[in-house]
């Protein structure tokens, strides 16, 4: 596919702004070919008029059209084949066998909402049938459901290229639900970008859905971020990234006239706690699992263990020797692109100035002025140090951890209560252990959207029990996740129906079932018929 760097809209393609981009290779740096043509606020805007004029189109069609349409977008996805796979590691230096691996996580995605859509009991209907004889005054007939809410904006994410960009979680889950998505392409992979939209393209056009549900700008700045969110035919946003960028659109979408709901994934520490009975029976073995962790993806992963948090001693010593001596035989590798490894040097340096704290490892902080190659670290500091300076408490995105040794069960306790909202916490410990911290426990799990136990945070199941979110800063409403089935749930809102006449209401909600799905009846989750008492 020969890419022609524009803007999608709908159907169309558009290039209405003078300014242009390109892509870098992060290896070399060198400049990719395809200039990107920047979106003005006038093309944002047409795109997102384009899907508030799809809307009352695509939110009424059959769920099995909505389900062709996504599994539409998987098989396209696979046929790209290579040339997708080879232009996402060129314009990432993602390993080649991890985006296939991403591609057939973005398909069983895509594949899982088109089921879930076609089954339907997503939807939550819930049924409570009049009672005409209640006294002292009847009972109305009451029927509630999920229903879409419109445009929704998503954001593509940077070290997620497929699974969590323009194909991505957020894109299926909001298609599922019955609305309409403007995506805005991330700058560090404009061409991957660019093939996922026209594969979305190519889906709607044999799905003959209108054109208008799905379009795709480009652009670096963020006066076009800010426009889609503002847009007032914009209903919600998905997004995936840095807190400083998702708390600026965070508070505009919150400034709207009409507010909007914003899902944001914006960063996490994931600290690890490891309790004395553990550290003591497996100083080596945890080493080893939390290096493989902290380096996965040169520590790109939005659930890497950025904290280590455990007692002082010798096998705490023993545990840092060897989690040093695996993160420096990682081999060097290039970050997403040279911004971003930039902040990663830049924070590093920052860490092992701090007073109290030192590198376990010899890495050399200022290793590179340029470019994207970085290299892994250990940082050790004490927990009087830990708790003075409170840039060793925000995430550092990329390869290193800091481990903090603790002088008490007391100070665990402390660094728990610190904490600010996390994705994750693991917790490595004995039954003893579990027992005697139970306290400890207990803090964590106010803090985190998934506690892990003897595990490590990175690698995300998607699955119905996965809960990917967390408290603020983590996520900006901890009550819901951007992986798995359930995340369909941001994109959707109730409805309930009272004394509504039978032909008027949804499928889901009318007495026969036609559609089959578990409904809440009276109480009780049935796919039976109802006979209406008025």
């Amino acid at each position: 596919m020969e890419l022609h760097g524009c803007n999608i809209l709908g159907a169309q393609v558009s290039k209405s702004g003078a300014a242009t981009f390109r892509a870098y290779d992060p290896a070399s740096g060198r400049e990719l070919d395809t200039s990107f043509h920047e979106a003005t606020e006038g093309e944002a805007a047409k795109a997102v008029e384009m899907a508030d004029a799809a809307y009352a189109s695509y939110r009424v069609q059959p769920p099995e059209r909505i389900a062709n349409l996504l599994d539409q977008i998987a098989s396209g996805l696979e046929g790209a084949g290579d040339e997708l796979i080879a232009r996402a590691h060129l314009e990432t230096r993602l390993p080649e066998a991890r985006l296939i691996y991403e591609r057939a996580r973005t398909t069983g995605q895509l594949r899982m909402f088109a089921a879930l859509a076609r089954e339907g009991s997503w939807v939550d209907a819930r049924i409570d049938l009049a009672d005409p004889a209640r006294m002292p005054i009847p009972q109305p007939d009451l029927r509630k459901m999920l229903v879409s809410l419109g445009p929704v904006v998503v954001f593509g994410a940077s070290n997620f290229p497929l699974a969590f960009s323009i194909c991505g979680g957020d894109t299926a889950s909001a298609l599922a639900a019955g609305n309409p998505v403007v995506a805005k392409a991330h700058p560090a992979h404009p061409g991957t970008s660019e093939i996922a939209a026209r594969i979305i393209g190519e889906a709607i056009r044999k799905t003959a859905m209108p054109p208008g549900v799905f379009s795709m700008v480009q652009g670096r700045r963020p006066e076009l971020s800010l426009a889609l969110v503002r847009h007032p035919a914009t209903r919600a946003v998905g997004f995936t990234g840095s807190l400083q960028a998702g708390r600026a659109l965070f508070d505009a979408a919150a400034a709207r006239p009409i507010p909007i709901p914003f899902f944001a994934e914006m960063g996490s520490l994931n600290p690890v706690f490891i309790l004395p009975g553990a550290l003591k029976a497996h100083p080596a073995e945890l080493a080893q699992k939390l290096a493989g962790s902290v380096t996965l993806g040169l520590g790109q992963m939005c659930t890497k263990p950025g904290q280590i948090a455990a007692i002082k001693s010798l096998e705490l010593d023993l545990l840092v020797e060897k989690l040093a001596a695996l993160t420096s035989s990682t081999p060097l590798g290039a970050m997403l692109y040279s911004g971003i490894a930039v902040r990663y040097r830049d924070g590093l340096l920052q860490r092992s100035r701090v007073a109290g704290v030192r590198l376990a490892n010899p890495v050399n902080a200022t290793e590179a002025s340029d470019g994207a190659t970085v290299s892994a670290a250990v940082l050790v500091s004490d927990a009087p140090t830990f708790f003075k300076d409170s840039t060793l408490s925000q995430e550092l995105f990329g390869p290193a951890t800091l481990v903090t040794e603790c002088g008490s069960s007391e100070h665990l306790e402390e660094i728990a209560r610190r904490l600010e909202g996390q994705l994750t916490v693991t917790i490595h410990a004995t039954e003893e252990d579990l027992r005697e911290y139970a306290s400890l426990i207990s803090v964590l799990r106010e803090k985190a959207g998934r506690m892990i136990f003897g595990g490590v945070p990175t690698g995300v199941e998607v699955k119905p029990a996965m809960h990917h979110g967390g408290p603020y800063p983590a996520t900006t409403d901890p009550r819901f996740t951007s992986v798995g089935p359930a995340a369909i749930l941001r994109f959707a809102r109730p409805v309930c129906y009272q004394d509504c006449p039978q032909q008027w209401l949804p499928p889901e909600l009318k007495d026969e079932n036609p559609r089959n799905i578990f409904r809440l009846v009276n109480g009780e989750w049935t796919r039976a018929a109802v006979r209406a008492s008025f």
